[in-house]
Parts: structure tokens; sequence; C-alpha cells
């Protein structure tokens, strides 16, 4: 196996361990799980859930050192639009109404604690 490949499938696994830390998480914060990891032409949406009458689409981010800035800066502005692409593919998918209330928001997963940013950025429909 190459390097490359190596790292790649490193990065892969600790990703789905903190997937999963946020989706215990959330669970925890009254939020009901509907996908993880949900994938479309549009791109990946990490956590889709319901919390209220929100439906929220979750981007989980993973930091272990400050020096290349926190979880949430690495949510930049090419990331929610790829982000808020796939919340539309999977609105339509599913048949929701446009008016169904949607949020986004980022789980941000630092060694010593972990925070939910809710209202992250906004949803352009």
């Amino acid at each position: 196996m190459s390097a490359g490949k190596k790292g790649e499938d490193s990065a892969k696994k600790t990703g789905i361990r903190y997937e999963q830390t946020a989706a215990d998480f959330l669970q925890t914060q009254g939020f009901k799980i509907l996908e993880r990891n949900f994938r479309c032409p549009a791109g990946e949406i990490d956590v889709i859930a319901q919390e209220g009458e929100y439906l929220c689409f979750l981007e989980v981010k993973f930091r272990k050192e400050e020096n290349r800035g926190t979880p949430q800066e690495a949510v930049d502005k090419k990331k929610q639009r790829r982000i808020s692409k796939a919340a539309l593919y999977y609105l339509m998918k599913k048949g929701l109404a446009d008016t169904t209330p949607c949020r986004f928001d980022v789980v941000a997963i630092r060694p010593e604690k972990i925070t939910l940013i809710k209202n992250a950025f906004p949803f352009k429909r």
C-alpha cells in the first residue's frame, strides 16, 4: 500500500470515529439522527438530524492542534456551498416542502471539548 493511500485510510478512520462521537453527542442534546454520511452528486453531509421543528445539516470537524485553525474555520465558503447544494438535493429527493425549516450547524471537536455551533452559516435556497 502506498504512503498516500495509507494516510487517506487513516484520515477516513479518524473521520468516521469523530462523526460517531458527534452523533452520540447530538443525541444527548436531543437531536434525532436521520442520516449519516449522506452522499449525492452535489456533495456530502456528515449528519442529517432533526431538532424540534428543524431539519439540521451538520458538518463535523476535528482539530487536534490549533496551528491548522479551529474546527469551524475549516468550514469555508466553498465547503458551505457544497453542503448547501447537497442539502437542496436531499430536500428534493425526500419531497420536503420549501417551507421545511432547515439549519446548518457545525460540530467542532477538539481533544478537550465538543462545541455545537447552531446556524453556523445561512441556508440560501
